[in-house]
């Protein structure tokens, strides 16, 4: 794959090669730097100078010196058509013709890619890498608007009025007091000698009333009116009367600052 510069000495083209894209790229570069008409290829000259420039391609790939060699050959078989009586009925057929098109459609998509080449490199100063241009707006057509008042007329009795909504009554969660709690828990331990935590929550659903319930046992438990006892852990807790719960005059009139909790 050789490109570079070119001059005419002793009717061969001398090519100083960089790198060109494929056989026909090399061709291609034959022809137009010697002005060649491409619908008339002198093939014997030209055939000459690719050979020549093929012999200075030097290091190659196989594959790649392959594509030289098979366009060479092609040459070669164009020339050959050219020297020898060609058969009945194919005397106006011109065996350079495939060769020709192969070129001009080379030569199209060579000047495609280059101006796709030139289009990015144009858009990559501009703009930012990833940029994509916005989408236009849509054209919105005006349509006329056409109701009669009897369709306006027929869409208003259709309109139903929204119907009256019942009021919706809030009511608020009562709270819970530290001395309601302490009164029960003294309460219940009057007539009983023992009694269980969960049988004092049991009447109510609200979290808050086992929390409370707790407080006031802890609380009654700080002043010795009841004691606490439990097991293990995460079994059953039950309460005791401590001293005479007739003769403590504290104990269901306690109140600590507890008592405002919600």
């Amino acid at each position: 794959m050789i490109a570079g510069t070119s001059s005419v000495g002793d009717g061969l083209l001398v090519v100083e090669t960089d790198r060109f894209q494929g056989p026909l790229g090399l061709l291609l570069h034959l022809i137009r730097t010697q002005d060649i008409d491409v619908f008339d290829i002198p093939i014997a000259r030209i055939t000459r100078q690719f050979l020549a420039a093929v012999e200075a391609l030097g290091d190659v790939r196989l594959d790649e010196a392959g594509e030289f060699v098979e366009t060479a050959a092609a040459l070669v078989r164009i020339k050959a058509a050219m020297l020898l009586p060609r058969p009945p009925g194919e005397e106006d057929h011109d065996p350079r013709a495939e060769l020709v098109r192969r070129l001009l459609e080379y030569e199209q998509v060579r000047e495609v890619a280059s101006r796709f080449r030139a289009a990015e490199n144009d858009q990559g100063r501009r703009f930012p890498k990833g940029w994509v241009p916005p989408r236009p707006k849509p054209q919105i057509a005006e349509a006329p608007l056409r109701v009669t008042w009897d369709q306006v007329r027929e869409a208003a009795l259709r309109i139903e009025p929204p119907g009256q909504r019942e009021p919706e009554h809030l009511m608020t969660t009562r709270a819970v007091s530290m001395r309601d709690k302490t009164g029960l828990i003294v309460d219940a331990l009057r007539q009983v000698k023992r009694i269980e935590f969960t049988s004092l929550v049991a009447p109510w659903r609200e979290p808050m009333h086992g929390v409370m319930t707790l407080l006031a046992g802890l609380e009654l438990g700080k002043r010795r009116v009841v004691s606490l006892r439990q097991g293990s852990p995460f079994s059953p807790l039950w309460l005791y009367p401590g001293r005479r719960i007739d003769d403590d005059q504290e104990a269901e009139g306690a109140s600590t600052p507890s008592e405002a909790a919600r």
